[in-house]
């Protein structure tokens, strides 16, 4: 694996991948090891990729769109390697596509996840809600759009009056932990805001930390982010070590997917969509969504 901006241990994005990765290599005794990039650009991370070519890597995963470019060039100069790129497609500088054989692209329905999160977080009695994500990329996006509608939706199905649910919104512009972020984040609290929404890798540790100091509360991201704080009532989960654990499979079945984009839904995906009264809600379409609270008619849908 190569990690995208972020550390294998950033408890988001890179962890739930990197998760998936190692599942898979120490249930079949396959050596496994990740890389992180000196810098976050297009020549130093196809320069890593080649590290991990060099390594040995018969597969490389790539969490991230930032990768789009230097998987559209490693693709065709490694054709015997095969890569796994997430959140994104192939493309050379000048946006012209191309998926060979050996890469298989996975983008995922943020939305879904980020919409059950919202409109659990209406129903559960929350009113003033936040939402800061980090990089304004097309997931992070989709999350915010996703919780914006489910939080509409939970409100219009209480009757509750037009403008007595207000979101918070901003884009911090990184998936850093920053004093920035905190501070705003505590800002939002100390002006009522109960709890927020913090999507953009370790920009929820910031907005953790601003809950902590308030005694407010946090959604996480990308995984089940409840042991990073108490403060965490819900993870929007996008379901990253499985799309990656059962793509790695395929490969070794001979059943590798590709030179097409795969799609994963959330209500594919095992959810934790855990309240403020303190229990958690699993959500999954597989088993015709099992779900409690007010969620089973919006997840089956």
């Amino acid at each position: 694996l190569v990690t995208d901006v972020g550390t294998i241990d950033d408890k988001s994005f890179n962890q739930g991948a990197w998760e998936g990765l190692m599942q898979y290599a120490e249930e079949n005794g396959i050596t496994y090891k990740y890389y992180q990039p000196p810098q976050q650009s297009d020549e130093d991370y196809l320069a890593t990729i080649k590290l991990a070519v060099d390594g040995g890597a018969k597969i490389v995963v790539t969490p991230g769109y930032l990768f789009e470019v230097s998987v559209y060039e490693a693709q065709s100069l490694y054709p015997d390697v095969h890569f796994i790129l997430l959140d994104g497609e192939p493309h050379d500088a000048d946006y012209n596509y191309e998926t060979k054989e050996n890469t298989a692209p996975i983008l995922y329905a943020e939305q879904q996840a980020g919409y059950l999160a919202g409109y659990a977080a209406v129903k559960d009695g929350f009113t003033k809600l936040g939402f800061m994500g980090g990089m304004q990329v097309p997931a992070v996006i989709r999350f915010g759009y996703g919780f914006v509608k489910g939080a509409d939706d939970a409100a219009v199905e209480m009757g509750l009056e037009a403008g007595s649910v207000t979101v918070n919104y901003t884009y911090t512009g990184s998936f850093n932990a920053t004093p920035e972020a905190q501070s705003m984040a505590a800002a939002w609290y100390n002006d009522g805001v109960e709890v927020i929404f913090g999507c953009g890798g370790a920009v929820g540790n910031s907005v953790m930390a601003a809950a902590e100091a308030a005694g407010a509360y946090v959604i996480g991201v990308d995984v089940d982010q409840s042991g990073e704080s108490e403060t965490v009532i819900t993870s929007a989960m996008k379901g990253l070590g499985d799309s990656v654990y059962q793509t790695i499979a395929a490969y070794y079945a001979g059943e590798f997917p590709g030179g097409a984009v795969s799609s994963v839904l959330a209500v594919q995906q095992l959810l934790k969509v855990g309240v403020a009264a303190g229990y958690i809600v699993e959500v999954s379409a597989v088993s015709h969504a099992r779900v409690g609270h007010a969620l089973n008619e919006k997840a089956a849908g």
